[in-house]
């Protein structure tokens, strides 16, 4: 007998497929005691091949990297630009890839890394067209934005309930972040205050404290349950 649903292989006495949960039903056949094919409640683990995607992605990396190498080189004989190749390629390769090669990544450790990695090629491009932007604007934005983030990944990660509490306080945190944004491009661009950040500061903290009144009011959390089904 095999299942309607999936098509696995089923034995005389199965209730429902193992696999997709399916009930089991066929009128010629009468159900026995009989023992199941497959352990109860258990799936098969998966044994994905980790090292040899992690190995292609090296190689996807490679490509490119070596296509801009040559393409540099070749041009006019010397290098203008590869170094702004090569720093955007290991920032993707830190943020996407190097995750895969541990077998449970904490992202409360690579978020972190991926705002350092960031920061060390706007210092390096900063560097190379001297244009002095790094300690005022790049890194304090970089650094305001890691320390929200980490914060908010850090919070969901171990601690199980009040979700609503952190997504919102980091909604209107990142509210706030939009007015530091704007006032140090002032300072560093000469830019005239215009106060775009508003309008991002008015809309993240209203989202920001709806979430919030949805984690203190449960009779509001019901409703929206019962209207969006979820």
């Amino acid at each position: 007998m095999y299942c309607v649903n999936c098509g696995v292989k089923l034995a005389d006495s199965e209730q429902k497929c193992p696999l997709c949960s399916t009930a089991v039903y066929h009128p010629d056949i009468e159900r026995t005691q009989g023992k199941p094919l497959y352990p109860q409640n258990k799936m098969p683990d998966i044994k994905a091949g980790t090292k040899a995607l992690c190995g292609a992605l090296i190689i996807l990396f490679m490509i490119p990297l070596v296509t801009c190498f040559f393409a540099d080189l070749l041009i006019d004989g010397r290098f203008d630009w590869f170094g702004y190749a090569a720093g955007a390629l290991l920032v993707a390769y830190i943020m996407f890839a190097l995750p895969l090669w541990f077998n449970k990544p904490n992202p409360v450790i690579f978020a972190p890394c991926n705002f350092v990695a960031t920061g060390l090629y706007l210092l390096y491009i900063d560097l190379t067209t001297s244009g002095n932007w790094f300690l005022s604007f790049a890194f304090p934005v970089t650094g305001g934005f890691c320390l929200i983030v980490c914060a908010v990944v850090t919070l969901l990660y171990y601690v199980r309930r009040g979700r609503l509490y952190i997504i919102g306080g980091m909604l209107i945190a990142l509210g706030g972040f939009s007015m530091l944004v704007e006032f140090l491009m002032g300072i560093t661009f000469n830019m005239r205050f215009i106060g775009w950040s508003v309008y991002p500061l008015v809309v993240l903290v209203l989202f920001g404290g709806l979430l919030i009144y949805l984690a203190i009011s449960r009779p509001a959390r019901e409703v929206l349950k019962r209207k969006f089904f979820f």
